[in-house]
């Protein structure tokens, strides 16, 4: 019997999610992202918010981790102010995700992170944000799409070598790199759609789109193939 790798997927909580008779508290993700993982032939696990100082031990048992997508990082988090167009703080996530990035890292476990994800990774490494991109993000709660070009060379150059139409949604975009970083993917206008480290600091991606919403499979195949 083949053993898939173990993949966890951060997810968050929200207050008043309804079902049946019930509005309570609720543990959430979006289900592309466990079908995701089960597509490219990996065993999705949820990963519920705990306190940071367990991000370690939960990091231990999984032969991989994808930090999903998500509200804006908190301005704080990179030392700067608020813009009014920065969507509210989410602390008890941003410090959840944080560490389980930072596990990984240290771990040197495959870890892929989607948007938000992206974006906290260049954070987590001591970049910077553009708060706020006008013409993306067009229609809120739509996922629009457009090309990336991939740098060859790169990790994601190798996974993915032809420019592809992506499924998006953000507004926020990597500004200053964080430490060690690599761009592997632009669109057109120059926005920084993927980052990497080097190979000798393991498998470590991030990109901007929502592989999640789309039919590619490449990039989740990788992790997979990578946490095996």
């Amino acid at each position: 019997m083949t053993v898939r790798p173990l993949i966890g997927v951060s997810t968050y909580l929200e207050s008043g999610a309804r079902w049946g008779v019930w509005e309570l508290e609720a543990v959430l993700v979006p289900a592309g992202y466990p079908r995701l993982v089960q597509r490219a032939g990996g065993l999705a696990c949820l990963l519920p918010p705990d306190g940071p100082g367990r991000a370690a031990e939960a990091v231990a048992r999984l032969d991989g981790l994808v930090i999903a997508g998500g509200p804006d990082v908190d301005p704080a988090r990179y030392g700067a102010e608020r813009s009014p167009r920065t969507g509210p703080p989410a602390p008890e996530r941003d410090a959840w995700e944080l560490a389980l990035i930072e596990a990984a890292l240290t771990a040197g476990l495959p870890l892929l992170g989607v948007c938000r994800g992206m974006q906290l990774l260049n954070v987590a490494l001591g970049g910077t944000l553009v708060q706020h991109l006008d013409g993306h993000a067009e229609v809120v709660g739509v996922f629009g799409g457009h090309p990336v070009k991939p740098v060859p060379g790169t990790l994601y150059g190798g996974i993915v070598p032809e420019e592809l139409t992506v499924p998006t949604y953000h507004h926020q975009a990597v500004e200053r790199l964080g430490e060690g970083l690599v761009p592997s993917a632009y669109a057109a206008d120059g926005t920084v759609e993927a980052v990497e480290l080097p190979s000798d600091r393991g498998w470590v991606l991030g990109v901007q789109w929502h592989p999640e919403m789309g039919e590619d499979l490449r990039v989740m195949r990788a992790l997979i193939t990578a946490a095996s």
